[in-house]
């Protein structure tokens, strides 16, 4: 027979096990789902080069599938956070925009190496908007990780300026939008996928206009074939797979813990890429790719080694 404390102990000992199972999961879904919906989304944008297009059908796919879900929620007030939801729509739509640029215009690989600069953008921004400081062995593997995106960047056989700031926009919005989702998050007590959901919505509604000018008018007169109408389909659906894992991770985790595990998806799509398109990469591209994925598991060390330090408790991941 079991003691109380010892029970006890067992309980919290199971849930935690329960929990970091839970995150584990929805990480391997994000992951897998992210690598094939950037390999599906290269192959839509070389045949069909409209990303806004692209970005779009993402955004209106995820709110539409995420709207059976959100349906069955209580609906909680809309109107007190919409000056928070509108900003955040606006980052969600330009990090999608700016996404699928830089996948059109740079090898997928690249692309995600840029992107790997996320926890230099969140522990920049986390200083400037919160005044949060990190210790010197953070900063030290944020270093490293730009000069893995740098060198990665000098050896890039298609090296594209619009791609690389494309990238370099993608990754600053996406550390703003995760900053302050995660802030969103604890203060309306709504679900990740309500959030996804609104967010998804409000920025398609906005932007519906820009696109019926500029795209909307264009393939009236050149109508997409039905291999990009299917690529395009399973583009978006993949996209809200993605993002529904992403944010549902988000709700567990700290904005910079989220920051390092993107970091390791990355590392994924950037080795699914190289094997399925056969982008070519010179040793040299390679190195910088590796350094910037090994400064980032340095940088989730430092993190790790600090909140020890500092007596924080430490997250199941």
């Amino acid at each position: 027979m079991l003691l109380p404390g010892a029970r006890w102990l067992r309980w919290r000992c199971g849930a935690e096990a329960r929990a970091a199972l839970a995150v584990g999961l929805l990480c391997a879904a994000w992951f897998s789902c992210s690598a094939l919906g950037n390999v599906v989304g290269k192959l839509l944008l070389t045949e069909f080069p409209r990303p806004l297009t692209v970005a779009m059908a993402q955004l209106a796919c995820t709110a539409l599938c995420s709207a059976p879900v959100v349906l069955r929620e209580r609906a909680p007030p809309l109107r007190p956070l919409l000056r928070a939801l509108l900003p955040l729509a606006l980052a969600k739509f330009l990090t999608t925009l700016c996404s699928q640029v830089s996948i059109w215009k740079v090898p997928v690989s690249y692309a995600h190496t840029v992107k790997a600069t996320t926890p230099l953008w969140t522990a920049g921004l986390a200083w400037l908007l919160f005044g949060e400081r990190q210790p010197r062995g953070v900063a030290a593997s944020l270093v490293l990780v730009a000069a893995g995106v740098a060198l990665a960047s000098a050896t890039e056989m298609h090296f594209d300026a619009a791609g690389l700031f494309s990238a370099l926009a993608a990754a600053a919005l996406l550390s703003l939008q995760h900053l302050y989702s995660k802030r969103l998050l604890a203060r309306a007590g709504w679900s990740p996928l309500r959030v996804l959901a609104a967010l998804s919505a409000l920025a398609a509604l906005m932007f519906f206009p820009v696109w019926a000018w500029s795209d909307g008018t264009a393939l009236l007169t050149e109508p997409m074939s039905p291999r990009s109408m299917g690529l395009l389909l399973l583009d978006g659906i993949l996209a809200w797979l993605q993002a529904a894992a992403a944010f549902s991770v988000l709700s567990h985790v700290t904005p910079l813990t989220y920051a390092v595990l993107s970091c390791g998806k990355r590392v994924l799509v950037v080795g699914a890429s190289l094997f399925l398109l056969r982008n070519p990469a010179p040793p040299l591209n390679i190195a910088g790719m590796a350094l910037a994925a090994l400064a980032v598991l340095q940088y989730n060390r430092a993190k790790l080694n600090a909140r020890k330090e500092g007596g924080r408790p430490l997250l199941p991941v």
